[in-house]
Order: structure tokens, then sequence, then C-alpha cells
């Protein structure tokens, strides 16, 4: 054994064991978390890593074009990971492992493959300099040293492939020197007239380059944000295979602690998320909040959670207490989320549908809501009337339940009967007890009779559906007035529910799902797109909506995955498809209302509100279709301050097609 193999199998053993100790000491802290069963439907989580990760579906989706360098980068690694495997072996017994010794087709194909692979990877890392450097996106942090470490450690480990297999090709000793075309330039341009003595030295040199260079890399990983090449893909394999639009279900129990104050009180598959974060920036790109200057930032939030994870962790491990706050008052200290952060979250979910690794924020944010509700009864002062109105009267206003049936004779609604009615029309507090929502309430119910639907209503019986008490993390109350409603559907034998605002729809639709509440619910777009495919509504052709934009509500949309439907109304009613905003489907931007946001002012930045307003704006439209209360209050507001209330109209889906009726 020569005295290189000998030093290099030292090295080896020391930087295995280094890298093994730091994930032991980072992974174990993952294990401080509450349980997560993230192992059902193996073969569903199996084709997600497929298709997501290794497909890199996850980093070309959503119109992320620069996301096609990381995937060429991400597939030329791939690659070179064989290369780099057969490197290191090679370095351990040289004698009796080396691609050199397969025959000689197979060894010419591999030398090409990573030759190229090599240059491939390089310009990939040079297009991404460049990037952060002369154009860099306002979402990501484009001076970020730990990316350039990255970078500079892939150029090196690719520059030392080539001044190897250059000087070995120098020397002629490289057999497949017609298969290594990028290397044999390198040769050629670097190494010509070299003694076969220097060239000896240069073979050397640069092998060890590429040895130091990769334990290095690979043992810098656990320490950077690039733990997500550790990470990322098992994440994937550990994501929802469902959209991640409920809440986990509180026990109410003497001594038991609410919501999350201290790490390990996420669960386990929260904390691997933190690991998994990339720092793309995406779900910045898509905050609504962090578009308009507040103290939320998504990816600041997952970070945070790692690094309080890392300063509490250690001492958890030992049964210890943290020592660091996990939620704070100070907004840039690092390990802490503040509370202002905490708060101007809109639940909108529009991180979650860009994050290209699957980590899910918005649990974590609501998580947090339960802690400073339940446990601490800090909460904005004006949330304070709102949760005592729901708490007394069940809706936001406090407003007597008597007033609930206001509307109902002008609209020839009846009680729900059991066996008699078939759907239950839930109208929901906004329908039912804001002057503007009822008059979407009476278009709804226009529609159904025009198509001569047996439905009915509950009255004054109706409670709130609780969606934003949820989301602001008020869960006990949330809690009894979702089973109070669970067993009224059930004492009253309703078994189909329409509804006309998405809070409610999500909320009757998948969180009484764990109140035993398994009923078919069906937000009014869907009914309504049903009947005209039915030709159970006949239209007249005298509506006068001008150019119509559609938005789409975030609790709908993304939510839900409702696009297409209302889409298909506005196109029956007007012969016409409906104007997109800049931003819509997937990535529309929220209107402001979603999460309890509805019942809190915005006193920092830009309003979200206005922002979307502005972008409706932009499309010249006569009118702004919505199929959401918030949604609608929202754009009303905007329009109002940007002084064009006279010019455009708000109208929900119902009332387009209740005015072109026959």
């Amino acid at each position: 054994m020569s005295a290189n193999t000998l030093i290099f199998i030292v090295v080896f053993v020391i930087s295995i064991a280094f890298f093994g100790w730091s994930c032991y000491n980072r992974f174990r802290l993952v294990a401080l978390g509450k349980p997560d069963d993230r192992l059902k439907e193996i073969a569903k989580r199996v084709w997600s890593v497929i298709y997501y990760p290794l497909a890199q579906r996850c980093t070309i989706s959503h119109g992320y074009r620069f996301g096609i360098n990381h995937a060429i980068l991400f597939w030329a690694f791939v690659l070179l990971l064989i290369a780099n495997t057969e490197f290191l072996l090679h370095g351990l017994a040289p004698d009796y492992i080396g691609l050199s010794k397969l025959p000689a087709g197979a060894y010419h194909a591999l030398a090409w493959i990573f030759d190229i692979a090599s240059i491939i990877a390089l310009l990939a890392v040079c297009s991404a300099v460049i990037r952060r450097l002369v154009f860099p996106p306002s979402y990501i942090d484009a001076k970020s040293g730990d990316a350039f470490v990255i970078l500079g450690l892939i150029s090196a480990l690719m520059l030392a492939f080539f001044g190897m297999h250059g000087a070995e090709i120098a020397m002629g000793t490289e057999k497949a020197v017609s298969y290594m075309p990028i290397s044999a330039f390198a040769g050629t341009v670097f190494f010509s007239g070299m003694s076969a003595g220097a060239l000896e030295t240069a073979v050397n040199v640069f092998w060890w380059i590429h040895a130091i260079v990769l334990l290095a890399f690979l043992n810098y990983l656990p320490y950077s944000k690039h733990m997500h090449i550790l990470t990322s893909i098992p994440n994937c394999f550990f994501r929802s295979l469902e959209t991640v639009n409920t809440q986990p279900r509180e026990t109410f129990a003497k001594g038991n602690v609410y919501g999350t104050e201290r790490i390990d009180q996420f669960t386990w598959k929260d904390l691997f998320d933190s690991y998994s974060c990339t720092e793309c920036g995406r779900c910045v790109d898509n905050c609504p909040a962090a578009s308009t200057g507040k103290a939320l930032d998504p990816k600041k939030l997952i970070h945070n959670i790692k690094v309080n994870m890392l300063q509490n962790g250690p001492g958890l491990v030992r049964n210890g207490e943290p020592t660091h706050p996990l939620i704070g008052i100070d907004n840039d200290k690092d390990g802490s989320v503040s509370e202002e952060a905490i708060w101007d979250c809109t639940t909108c979910g529009a991180c979650m549908e860009v994050c290209p690794v699957f980590i899910e924020h918005v649990p974590k944010v609501v998580d947090m809501r339960r802690n400073l509700v339940e446990m601490k009864a800090k909460f904005p002062h004006e949330l304070l009337n709102f949760f005592e109105n729901m708490e007394g009267r069940s809706n936001p206003w406090g407003i007597a339940p008597e007033k609930r049936t206001a509307w109902m004779e002008e609209a020839g609604a009846k009680p729900f009967e059991a066996g008699v009615t078939e759907y239950l029309f839930f109208v929901g507090c906004s329908g039912a007890l804001d002057p503007r929502g009822r008059h979407v309430t009476l278009a709804t119910a226009k529609v159904l009779n025009a198509a001569g639907i047996s439905w009915g209503v509950l009255g004054k019986e109706e409670l709130c559906c609780g969606d934003s008490m949820r989301r602001l993390g008020n869960e006990y109350i949330f809690d009894s007035m979702a089973q109070e409603n669970v067993n009224l559907f059930k004492e009253k034998g309703v078994k189909k529910i329409i509804v006309q605002c998405p809070h409610c729809y999500n909320t009757l639709k998948n969180d009484y799902r764990q109140y035993g509440g398994d009923f078919e619910v069906i937000h009014h777009a869907e009914f309504i797109n049903s009947l005209i495919e039915k030709k159970k509504l006949k239209f007249n052709g005298s509506g006068d909506f001008g150019k119509v934009v559609f938005h789409d509500s975030c609790y709908l949309g993304r939510y839900n995955s409702i696009y297409e439907e209302p889409r298909k109304v506005i196109a029956a009613v007007t012969n016409k498809a409906p104007a997109e905003m800049e931003r819509n489907h997937e990535k529309a931007f929220c209107c402001g209302g979603g999460g309890g946001r509805m019942w809190m002012e915005e006193s920092a930045g830009d309003r979200i509100y206005i922002v979307r307003t502005e972008q409706a704006l932009k499309e010249k439209p006569d009118t702004i279709c919505t199929c959401c209360p918030f949604c609608m209050t929202m754009f009303e507001d905007g329009l109002k301050d940007k002084e064009s209330e006279d010019s455009v109209r708000v109208l929900d889906l119902a009332e387009i097609v209740a005015e072109a009726l026959e």
C-alpha cells in the first residue's frame, strides 16, 4: 500500500466519521417532535419522489424558468455521484477498484458521460453566479455567503476533474482520451509541453484537490442551507398526499398544553421541514404579507424554526428547558418568530403551493397562534370583540340570531325538512347578516329556484362555521362550534350542503370530517356549473357585465382546487371567457381577508386588498367577479380607495348568473 493511499484512507475515515457525527447531531433533534404518521400509501410516496425531486418537476413548476438551471445541475450531479463514488473507492483501493477496469465500451461511455456532465455542471454554476451578481430576484438572498461557498466548492470539483484528467491525457495514460473532449481540451491548452515529472505532479495535486474539496463539501452540508441536498428528497417522500387545507384537532383536558411555543411541541415533520428549506424564496415571492412589506417572511419563518431547534435542541435532548424563545417580540432576532409575523399571515397557502420541497408553513403559524390565544390570551386588540361576538352569538358582529331570517321571505326560503328537502343551503354569517352579502344570498336563491332545486335553510338555528376562529388559533371555541354544527346537521338529517362562501365550504367539507361530519358539501360555483351543464338554467343575455375579470379565492382555489367551474359559468353567461389577472389560478394573489385577517386592521406596509385591486384594474375591467364574501368586501373597499367604485362593479358569481336568467 502506497503512502498516498494510506494518507487518503486516514483522511477519508476522519471525514466520514465527522460527517456521520454531524448528521447524527442534526437528525436526533428531529426526534424531539411529536408523532406524525407519514408512512401511509407508500406507493404514492415513492411516486412523489420520482415525479418531483428526481424528475425535478418541483423546481421547474409555477413559471420559475431559472429552475431549469437547477434541474440541469441536479441531473449532472446525479451522474457525477457515480463518478465521485468511484473516485473515493478507487482512492481507498486503487489496485482493485476503478472504471478503467471495466470493458472498453462501458468505460468509454462513462468517461464521455462524466466529462460532459462536468462541463454542464460548471456552466450551470456560472449561470447561477451571474444571476446572483447581475440580475438577482428580489425574493432570494443573492449575496449569501453560504450560496457562494457551495457554488465555489462545486466549481473547484469540476475544475479539479478537468485538471486531473487533462494532465493524464497529456501524459498519455488516459485510455479514453477520444471520449473526453473537455478534458482533452484542458490537456492541450494547459498541460502541453510539460515534462513527465511535472505532469505526474499535476495529476497528484489535482487528485488531492478533488479529494479534499469533495470531502469538505460533504462535511459542510449539515451546517449550511444546502442540507436540503440530504433532506429534500425524504421530505418529498413524507409530504402530505392531500392538500393541506385543515388543522389537526386538539384534545381539551386539564393540564394539556395547547399550540406551539417551543420546538418540541411541533411534529417531527415540522422540524424536518426546517432542514429541507432550500431558501429559494418562492414562498416570499408569492406571500401577500411579505410582498406588501409586512413582518412575515415565510422563508425566514422556517429558517428561525431551524435555528431555534439548533439552539434549544441539545438541551431538550438532555431533558432541559429551552433557553431561546420560539415566539418573540423582535422580528430580527435569529431563532425567534415575532408575534407580528404570526398575525400577519392570511393563511392563503401560496407559500405551500409553490414550495418545491412541500414545506407546510400555514399549520406552523396556526399552531403558534393557538398557543398565543389559548395559553397566553395574547392577540391583536381588535379580535377581543370578535371573539366575544362569536362565542356569545355565533357571528362576527354580535347580531341577534333572529336577524338571520331577514332575507328569507323575499327569497321564498323554507326551513330544511329531513326526508323532504334535498339540499341544505348553508347561508353563512355574511350571507345572512351583512347587507351586501344578502344580495348574494338572494341571487343564489333565485338560481336555485329557477333550476327547480329542492332546498331549505336552518334560519335562526344556523351557526357560524367557525373558520376564522380556527385559523386565528381560538381552537377551543371552534371545537364547540364544530361539534354543535355537526350534531345539528345530523339531527336535521342533512346529507347535502350548498354553500356560497369558500371559508364555509372548506370548513364544512374538510375540518368537520374530524368531528364525524361526512357530508356532501358543494360550493355554489360548482353547483351552478353543474346546473348549466345539465341545461337546467336558461339565460336571456340581458346582463350587461362588460369586460369581466375573475379573482380566484384562496380557499376555493388553492385549498380545494376549484378553478375552472366559475370560469365556465362566466363563459356560459357572457359567451366569453373572463379576463385573467397576471396572478391567477394556483398563483392568485390573496385579497387579504383569509386567516381571520378580515377582522383585523393592516397597520404595516401596503394594504393587501389595495394591491390586489390594482392588479385587477390593470386589466381595465367593467366587472370584477368573486366567489367569496371576504373577497367581495376587500375589492369593494379597494375600489373606493382607488376611486373606481363608479366605473367598476364587484359581483358574486351567483349575482352574474341571476341577473342573466330568463
